[in-house]
């Protein structure tokens, strides 16, 4: 029996089961141990997810831990809180940024992207990460994610880059004024949150001719200052919910600059299951 884990920073997708096509599925909350205890990663699996597995613990022979935050030198209190409850079984927890590679690429070389709330890319070998450009967080890097996205077009607005019925529009569906955007991103916790929830009004409107100069600007960032600078340019593929809601402007971009687009994946979870049942 073979456990599989996908976790962002609010939910983790379980996937449980001796072949893909009988994987059960569950959920829990969110698993990072840069921002978890190991008291409280431990209190998440014995409460949310042991109730939930209808598997007998020492059933499990294999569990594959993908997560944001699980660089080795943090994720250990991931790995022993998975021992413990799985006494029987090996145990690995890598980056979510391998497991979005797996899902994307299975066992072919490619590159693989990650555009959510944050963004993320690599090259990979069809086995293992072989370069990553530095993402570096929503204030010096992630471009093309959903909190750069929504960080600049609030902006935009704002300097009046963008019409004013963008504007006006913007700030009625928040309910709020320039200084209280000032007030959510400078003074309250998870600003990349909050900038990142602008992405459904952004969507909304992106048809309109400013908007989608606008998006084709933010993911052509993204693609000149990651992905050009890997040393293959082999097929660029992507997960997230940024990249499958706007995986047309995405495409768009990547034609620009003669990229060649493959796989969109709004969760990875199913083609990390087909990664590891083919390999059973």
């Amino acid at each position: 029996m073979i456990l599989i884990a996908d976790s962002g920073a609010t939910k983790t997708d379980w996937c449980y089961g001796t072949a893909n096509g009988a994987c059960i599925r569950v959920q829990t909350e969110g698993i990072n141990p840069f921002h978890q205890s190991a008291e409280h990663i431990r209190h998440i699996l014995e409460s949310q997810l042991a109730p939930r597995c209808t598997m007998p613990a020492e059933a499990c022979t294999e569990v594959f831990f993908y997560g944001a935050g699980c660089l080795p030198s943090v994720s250990g209190p991931v790995a022993e809180a998975l021992h413990r409850l799985f006494p029987e079984a090996h145990v690995e927890v890598e980056t979510d940024l391998l497991g979005a590679a797996r899902a994307l690429c299975q066992y072919r070389p490619g590159i693989a992207c990650i555009l959510g709330t944050g963004s993320n890319s690599c090259l990979y070998d069809g086995e293992r990460i072989t370069q990553n450009v530095s993402p570096l967080g929503y204030i010096l890097g992630d471009e093309g994610s959903g909190a750069c996205l929504g960080k600049h077009f609030v902006a935009d607005c704002l300097k009046g880059q963008l019409p004013a019925h963008l504007k006006d529009a913007l700030l009625e569906d928040l309910q709020t004024d320039a200084a209280g955007i000032i007030e959510r991103v400078y003074r309250q916790p998870q600003a990349n949150r909050f900038l990142a929830s602008l992405c459904p009004f952004i969507h909304r409107h992106k048809a309109e001719p400013c908007v989608h100069t606008f998006l084709l600007q933010c993911f052509d960032d993204f693609f000149r200052r990651n992905v050009l600078h890997y040393s293959e340019q082999l097929p660029v593929s992507f997960a997230g919910s940024i990249a499958w809601h706007f995986r047309t402007e995405i495409e768009e971009a990547a034609r620009i600059r003669g990229l060649q687009t493959g796989v969109f994946l709004q969760s990875p979870i199913e083609k990390l299951a087909e990664y590891h049942f083919k390999a059973e």
